[in-house]
């Protein structure tokens, strides 16, 4: 007999395999790789579209109620904090991102309250939404990278990094074992891209890769933790906030270690 989280998969889509999340990020990380070489205005639909996407795919994962209202919640401030991050003036491309960040968390309540009391996974929904809310709208780092002094190449070794960690996230080992691999290859990756690609130093490079590696290997565990099959659009979720997450990591240690 399938269990509930199984059942509840075949009713929302068809279970994905766990490497598929990987392959989604992956593919993610290129598009908006690619999109940084573009206009400003291809960027900005990439990074409104990967939010929207984090929304709708945030609640599938935590399996929680109100999937769509919740999707609403969360992937409408990300959009916002993209469009913000492309029209505001320098130097201050993220400084509307926390508003965005706190009318989500304030909308995120607002929905429970408006659920009413004794409903099923409240506490659940608040905590993980509040999450989702943050990695949708840390996606405008990207943005703000690409703006940035105009250094297009410190975005393309940030794309190395975390390429190379969801690469390593695809191995199908223990997570004792993939955890810091993925760490290693990623903090080698840094230099080495930033040697290949640009003038950018090694150190900074390597902090980056090394941090980046970390953040994409933690988001792997929390795949291995969940247990249950994944629909498509948890997998979709899942496999581009990590990515989202990068832009902003991205963007800070490139304006703390390279300028």
């Amino acid at each position: 007999m399938a269990t509930p989280e199984v059942s509840a998969a075949a009713h929302t889509g068809s279970a994905v395999k766990s490497w598929s999340i990987g392959v989604i990020g992956l593919a993610g990380l290129a598009t908006i790789i690619a999109s940084v070489y573009r206009t400003p205005d291809v960027l900005l639909a990439v990074g409104v579209v990967v939010a929207l996407a984090v929304g709708v795919g945030w609640p599938h994962y935590l399996g929680i109620p109100a999937k769509k209202t919740l999707a609403a919640v969360i992937g409408l401030p990300g959009a916002g904090s993209a469009v913000a991050a492309a029209t505001v003036s320098a130097p201050g491309y993220l400084n509307w991102t926390p508003g965005f960040i706190a009318l989500g968390v304030t909308s995120v309540f607002v929905v429970q309250l408006i659920r009413g009391t004794g409903q099923a996974q409240r506490l659940e929904s608040i905590l993980g939404c509040c999450v989702g809310v943050i990695l949708s709208c840390m996606g405008a780092g990207w943005i703000a990278g690409a703006r940035f002094n105009g250094v297009r190449e410190m975005l393309l070794v940030a794309g190395v990094s975390a390429a190379v960690a969801l690469l390593a996230g695809l191995l199908r080992w223990p997570d004792r074992i993939v955890a810091p691999l993925g760490i290693v290859l990623a903090g080698l990756a840094g230099p080495l891209a930033g040697l290949v690609f640009s003038d950018i130093a090694v150190l900074p490079a390597a902090v980056f890769g090394v941090v980046v590696g970390a953040v994409l290997v933690s988001f792997r565990r929390l795949v291995t933790l969940r247990g249950t099959p994944l629909n498509f659009p948890a997998a979709l979720g899942m496999g581009l906030a990590p990515v989202a997450a990068v832009g902003s990591l991205a963007y800070f240690i490139d304006k703390l270690l390279i300028f």
